[in-house]
């Protein structure tokens, strides 16, 4: 032990401490510090940062030690003084924040920046905060923000934290829907007064670990636990035997066919491990430090086993089996074909007779979508209080119903026993979706041992064992007319699920087999998946899941047929796509589209963008052979988004159903409490709903609270995930607000005594019409909770509930165009600009809907440009921290121009199509398009994500090699040890 002395936000300490213990665990554990968080281990997120005598460090890079006799600042010494941080001031004007995990070390980051460079540019301010990783807002408006805050004057004193962020006081006197209102939540997410699952400390509480297997594919032989269990400190090391867990498996909630091969999965392996990083056995001890080191003494023998890796070579006839009780490696087949189905022609048909025609064109391309790891930046985290009257489960988690129904129907507890909050979430994108091993397991032996136990997941136990996305392969097949006129699309998909089937991961292909088409009139279309087993981490839903690699491979088509046809490739579009005044239009796919209008939306792209210029210069660089190319990439993207129409899920096999719920509560008062099953963690619910109940019941923004993410308080929902919480969530809201003006309606009528059809209801008030006669709703809420002068008969109550469950979903469209130059001696790539004009019908807050495009956006172009989950040949993870998995950093995105057009949905009273995930959607084939295009005349025809400098590189010197052999050259294709630019050496 070592003694230190640290003063922290003005107050000195001395403790005695490990000379192994981080600054960031001491902040945390010894002084509370709970606004200081970790988002990983290896100083790469900057989640942690803080001053250290007036410089910015990550306090998971620095040891307690190195601190001793030092001044250390967090994000809640900034509320000491008088006067409100002008950063704090900004984030929140700016909207410079989402779920808000990486905001206090974004602002101690940003205000170290601005003491060493007080008037930066916007270049100076993307270098500067680069090593703080942002996964929701595209960095863009954070930014905006410092670039804000440096032009305020620097403050006398510090934020008093206390309301100085709050969103001002409202009136009724101008609609909500359509304000750009500041969010709610804002003011104590950049404060630091947030309460991630991590922040939770109970009395007696015991910390879990879990000892995680090092091998993709093997049979264990002994698990030893002397050493672990002779620590002090060490309550137990477990296994599914020990807890009974043999039987239990994790639920898939989509069996897309009924003979859909599905195997077990336990919360911990049985003998034999699947995948590097499942569990085969949990440590819990006193403290979080012990069990880790308890897990890292359990030692494990195994008796290794081919790992199965490629999805072509597991379907193969002599393939290792990753399950040899199924006997294949295939677990399900689907298909769709719109001839059989009466939406179309047949495909084949279509494309055999394309074939056999001089003025037909067919296509074939094959497209690979990688895997991807969602990386949200609050690590998973659990845990579990048995100890009262019910078993309370706190989790980070996207899904808190979901979790509580599927909770008790694996660990076989009365549902009615379970409580399921989820507090702050710090990201999601589908990552936290589903009942995940660790929380079963946390259930389960916090019962055995009748205390409290939590288990909060490392970086790299999240990178490894938490669910990853995409990785397909899509082949497929167009045929056109000679005019550009499509006929037929054929898509095969070969879809990784990993060693076993997600919660939703099965059905993430259908999700794009209804929208490969997109906004093209196909006559004719066929779509087939086969699901395959192999020795990976398990896939499931990813942001947008499924429909961005739908769009990706039609779009990367479309860009090819207009190539092979010597075509402008937005002229190609035009030429194919639904027009405005077809709407609703029935598709190949079997969807109806309610409305959309792609002209305008292109149309409005096109003037940001200056298409014409930016083709002007690409034909300049070409003709004068300048080493940067410019690209341009186009996207008209369509999404079909508010995951919710229960019949048309159960069409598909799901599982659940897709509605949701919502009340409204009078208070005595006159204020409002909204519930919603709707549990965000970013999406700005708090702002955009309170907008919805002001707009429906005429009281003020600042009079609405909403309460959410907790099974007692809000007992039934469907929670949050593919854009629904607008959309559905939204839409039960303003229901359940419709239904407390009409029971108002009818206590008013009486109190004022004249016919209900007598009243008019404008701006919160029943006004008699004709009269200056009338009532506020606050006053028919207080003389309801009063109850002395009701209607006979009449329950004295105003409060209202609301189920929706819409006939359809809705669908977003929209024009991206990105100018991208490549370096063709090095590879190197990057966006100049980019444009991005989407439709998604109403917008109740703009500045929220701006937030969501920019984060999507950021996501699309990170797997166009830089993300992949690698394995090496052993089936070991080799991109699992956040060094190795590359995210885009706010250096690496431009300024993204973004507008709308809009054109209201249908299928919902708000009129809303969502927003979360259309920019993840349309931004990938963009960018790769435009990668393309700067290359194509070099012979590049195509880049397999992500587009890293090597791989540009290595395609450029492959067709440079393939135009010399065609020319009679004498020329050698760049072997793989060829010289290689010197990004490629530093790396």
């Amino acid at each position: 032990m070592a003694g230190v002395r640290i003063t922290v936000d003005g107050v000195q300490h001395a403790h005695e401490v490990e000379p192994r213990l981080l600054l960031v665990q001491y902040l945390r554990e010894r002084l509370g510090k709970a606004g200081t968080v970790i988002g990983c281990d290896t100083g790469n997120c900057g989640s942690c940062t803080v001053h250290l005598d007036g410089q910015s460090v990550k306090a998971c890079a620095v040891l307690a030690v190195q601190a001793d006799g030092a001044e250390v600042t967090t994000i809640e010494g900034l509320a000491r003084g008088a006067k409100q941080h002008p950063v704090r001031k900004a984030f929140a004007e700016c909207h410079a924040l989402q779920c808000g995990f990486c905001t206090p070390g974004m602002i101690m980051q940003a205000i170290d920046l601005l003491a060493e460079n007080p008037d930066p540019d916007e270049r100076a301010v993307r270098d500067g905060v680069e090593g703080n990783l942002c996964r929701c807002t595209g960095y863009q408006n954070i930014v905006s923000a410092v670039l804000q805050a440096a032009r305020q004057p620097a403050p006398e004193g510090t934020d008093t934290g206390a309301g100085a962020d709050d969103p001002q006081p409202s009136t009724v006197t101008e609609p909500e829907i359509g304000k750009a209102r500041r969010r709610k939540e804002d003011a104590r997410l950049i404060a630091g007064r947030t309460r991630w699952t991590d922040n939770i400390t109970l009395p007696g509480l015991l910390h879990m670990a879990v000892v995680r297997s090092p091998h993709a594919h093997a049979k264990m032989t002994q698990i030893d636990r002397t050493a672990a269990t002779q620590l002090p400190g060490v309550f137990g090391v477990f296994t599914a035997a020990d807890l009974g867990a043999e039987r239990i498996g994790l639920p898939c909630a989509w069996p897309i066919t009924p003979e859909m091969k599905a195997p077990q999965r336990p919360p911990l392996a049985l003998e034999t491990v699947h995948f590097a990083g499942e569990g085969v056995a949990i440590v819990v001890a006193e403290d979080a430090a012990t069990a880790r080191d308890a897990a890292a003494a359990v030692v494990v023998d195994y008796e290794l086993l081919p790992p199965v890796l490629d999805m072509p070579e597991a379907l193969a006839e002599g393939a290792t089996l990753v399950h040899p009780n199924l006997a294949t490696n295939r677990s399900a087949e689907w298909g769709f074909d719109s001839g059989r189905a009466g939406t179309g022609e047949s495909a084949d048909a279509m494309i055999r007779a394309a074939e056999m025609d001089p003025g037909s064109v067919v296509l074939r391309r094959r497209f690979r979508q990688q895997r991807l790891i969602p990386a949200f930046l609050e690590p998973r985290s659990v845990v579990v209080d048995p100890t009262g009257e019910q078993i309370t489960i706190w989790a980070s988690t996207q899904v808190p119903h979901l979790v509580k129904t599927m909770a008790a129907l694996v660990c076989g507890i009365g549902e009615h026993r379970l409580r399921v909050i989820a507090p702050d979430v710090g990201g999601g994108f589908g990552g936290k979706i589903g009942l995940v091993p660790e929380e079963v397991l946390s259930v389960l032996v916090a019962v055995r041992l009748g205390r409290p136990v939590k288990w909060t997941e490392t970086r790299s136990e999240s990178m490894q064992a938490a669910h990853h996305g995409r990785d397909q392969i899509q082949d497929v097949t167009l045929a056109a007319k000679r005019d550009g006129t499509v006929a037929a699309l054929k898509v095969e998909v070969l879809a990784d699920m990993g060693a076993y089937l997600g919660l939703m991961a099965p059905g993430v292909p259908l999700l794009g087999a209804l929208m490969y088409n997109s906004i093209y009139r196909f006559p004719a279309y066929q779509f087939s998946c086969s699901t395959v087993l192999t020795t990976k981490t398990p896939v499931d839903y990813y942001r947008g899941a499924g429909r961005p690699e739908a769009s990706f491979a039609i779009e990367r088509m479309m860009d090819e047929l207009a190539e092979q046809l010597g075509r402008d490739p937005l002229e190609l579009r035009e030429q194919n796509w639904i027009s405005h005044d077809e709407f609703p239009f029935g598709t190949v796919a079997g969807l109806s589209y309610d409305s959309g209008n792609y002209e305008a939306a292109t149309d409005r792209a096109m003037e940001l963008f200056d298409y014409a210029g930016l083709r002007r210069e690409q034909d300049e660089r070409r003709r004068m052979s300048d080493a940067v190319q410019l690209g341009i990439g186009i996207s008209t993207y369509a999404d079909m988004c508010g995951f919710a129409p229960s019949r048309m899920l159960g069409a598909l096999a799901y599982g659940a159903g897709g509605w949701e719920h919502a009340s409204i509560r009078m208070l005595a008062t006159g204020k409002v409490e909204v519930v919603t099953g709707t549990s965000p963690h970013g999406q700005g619910i708090v702002t955009t709903f309170s907008q919805l109940v002001a707009d429906v019941l005429g009281v003020p923004f600042s009079d609405i609270s909403i309460l959410h993410g907790d099974t007692q308080v809000a007992p039934k929902g469907m929670d949050t995930y593919g854009s629904r919480s607008l959309v559905i969530g939204g839409s039960a809201v303003m229901y359940a607000a419709q239904k407390v003006v009409l029971k108002a309606r009818r206590f008013a009528s009486y109190l004022l005594e004249v016919a209900e059809s007598d009243l008019e209801f404008r701006e919160g008030r029943f006004w008699v019409q004709g009269t200056h006669r009338g009532m506020a709703i606050q006053e028919v809420a207080f003389a309801t909770f009063a109850a002395h002068n009701l209607p006979p008969g009449v329950e004295p109550s105003l409060d209202s509930d609301a189920t929706f469950d819409p006939v359809n979903f809705s669908f977003p469209h929209g024009t991206h165009l990105a100018a991208v130059e490549v370096d063709t001696e090095t590879g190197q790539t990057s966006v100049r600009s980019y444009v991005a004009v989407d439709d998604v019908g109403v917008v109740v807050n703009p500045l929220v809907v701006e937030g969501q495009v920019h984060g999507g956006l950021a996501q699309g172009i990170g797997q166009a440009l830089y993300e992949q989950a690698v394995h090496d040949g052993s089936g070991t993870l080799v991109s699992g921290t956040l060094g190795d998995y590359t995210m885009p950093a706010a250096g690496d995105l431009p300024n993204f121009v973004t507008d709308r057009t809009i054109t209201p949905a249908t299928t919902n009273p708000i009129g809303a199509k969502g927003a979360g995930e259309i920019g993840a959607v349309g931004s990938t084939p963009a960018i790769v398009n435009g990668i393309v295009d700067a290359l194509r005349h070099l012979g590049v025809h195509e880049v397999e994500m992500p587009c890293t400098p090597e791989r540009v590189w290595r395609a450029l010197h492959t067709a440079s090699a393939a135009v010399a052999q065609e020319a009679g050259e004498v020329a050698e294709a760049a072997p793989a040890t060829a010289q290689l630019p010197s990004w490629e050496v530093a790396r």
